[in-house]
């Protein structure tokens, strides 16, 4: 198979922590080592280490914005970055956010005339509602998403409850079910790496160990988990809760979980990015509690699959598709008296914990080779579609914005040349003024 140049687009990255950086670096890592190459073009942060990755990073303007969105806030349309991205003559576009990250790569197709796909990861009607007040603002916002969406050239989404949100903002197209993966290999870690990456807890032997990780988001389902907790802790039922990350609301779960009285028995630890440190915690853990309804995909979920660790979700979310109760997970309602009365049954019937998670690892893994393969017969796919004409064309407000975005790029490319010698010009001037002023200077002095 001929081998692809991919631009990977996405606005969180490494030093950022989530599902969908996760998905970036897995795709530029796997593209790379068995593919073709790969180029990831994301947003500046002050203390970002680019050196530890197998592929390039293009950095472009950014403002920080985390304590609004968690993020820092790209500024795409940087003329430099531009110029150089025209530079490594790519073949396909992938972009993985539908707002900026898109902007650039449509902006960046109508340069360099390859095809844009936009996968669909994360439920955005959600962060909308949470960053955009008044129904009217929301629903436009959502509009132009949605029409963002459209203009690209195919569209992937990572589960089928996925498909069915982003129908829900609007979008009307066609699109493929594309999961991702997971970077973990199956089976367990070291017991001695365990033993050091969780000393310091208070983590007894013999007692149930229930486990979180991922950004620490009410919308998370951490709400049904404490609440869960609460009953159990008030039933007398001995057990250690786990929370592994960081997010803008883990001050008021920490606040919540004292206000429950459940200090002891809930604790919590920061952001790990060493990825075998978070695989000895889903190895130390007996159950993992999952029951959000925000996440599209759940890559925690298969995480904990390939330790062999099962998990606790809600029916009908996405985080439990092709999930069979009993057999790959356990599957709850979404209030904390179902997440109580499945803990109160797991923990009779430790066993079952077991065995279930035994079955998840057969069941629903899938590692990050096997899901950029796929994705990358697709990209050839896609290519073809694209050269040969057949790619719908685009014709809104925002592709003329475009292509006038483009074609001023250009005049900007007619006079570069001539900028860089005027500003050549202009410090050579400059230096022979200063030089000729010194000079005139140690005359004086001498006189």
């Amino acid at each position: 198979m001929e081998p692809l140049n991919v631009c990977l687009i996405n606005d969180s990255f490494p030093p950022a922590i989530d599902g969908v950086a996760n998905a970036v670096v897995n795709y530029g890592r796997v593209i790379t080592k068995n593919h073709g190459y790969a180029t990831v073009v994301t947003p500046y942060y002050p203390d970002a280490d680019d050196s530890v990755f197998p592929f390039p990073v293009v950095r472009y303007p950014s403002v920080d914005m985390t304590k609004l969105v968690g993020y820092r806030a790209g500024m795409p349309f940087d003329y430099d970055v531009f110029r150089r991205l025209e530079t490594v003559d790519f073949d396909i576009i992938h972009s993985h956010c539908p707002i900026t990250s898109t902007l650039l790569a449509r902006a960046l197709r109508e340069r360099i005339r390859v095809p844009v796909v936009f996968t669909y990861h994360t439920k955005f009607d959600v962060d909308i509602a949470n960053a955009v007040r008044g129904k009217l603002l929301r629903e436009g916002a959502a509009k132009i998403l949605a029409q963002n969406v459209a203009a690209c050239d195919e569209v992937w989404v990572v589960s089928r409850g996925a498909g069915d949100n982003l129908r829900k903002l609007g979008y009307e197209g066609p699109y493929t079910v594309m999961p991702n993966g997971v970077d973990f290999p199956v089976g367990r870690v070291e017991d001695d790496l365990i033993r050091r990456v969780t000393e310091g807890f208070d983590l007894p032997a013999g007692v149930p160990v229930f486990l979180f990780v991922g950004r620490m988001m009410w919308y998370k389902g951490i709400r049904i988990i404490l609440d869960g907790l609460k009953r159990l802790a008030d039933d007398g039922a001995d057990f250690r809760m786990m929370f592994v990350g960081g997010g803008n609301d883990k001050e008021e779960i920490v606040a919540c979980t004292h206000a429950l009285g459940l200090d002891g028995r809930v604790q919590f630890c920061e952001p790990i990015r060493d990825r075998d440190r978070i695989r000895a915690w889903y190895c130390r853990a007996d159950l993992f509690l999952f029951p959000s309804t925000f996440d599209t995909n759940g890559l925690v979920v298969r995480e904990a699959a390939a330790c062999g660790l099962a998990s606790v979700l809600v029916a009908g979310s996405c985080a439990a598709e092709d999930v069979t109760d009993g057999e790959s997970g356990f599957l709850i309602e979404e209030n904390a008296a179902s997440m109580a009365a499945m803990l109160r049954r797991l923990l009779a019937e430790p066993e079952a914990m077991k065995r279930v998670g035994e079955g998840a690892q057969r069941e629903i893994y899938v590692s990050w080779e096997a899901a950029v393969a796929h994705a990358y017969e697709q990209y050839h796919a896609v290519v073809e579609k694209y050269r040969s004409g057949a790619c719908p064309k685009h014709d809104t407000f925002t592709d003329s914005l475009f292509q006038g975005l483009a074609g001023w790029m250009r005049v900007l490319d007619r006079g570069y040349e001539i900028r860089q010698r005027m500003q050549e010009q202009m410090y050579a001037d400059a230096q022979k003024s200063y030089d000729t002023f010194m000079s005139r200077m140690g005359e004086d002095r001498f006189l």
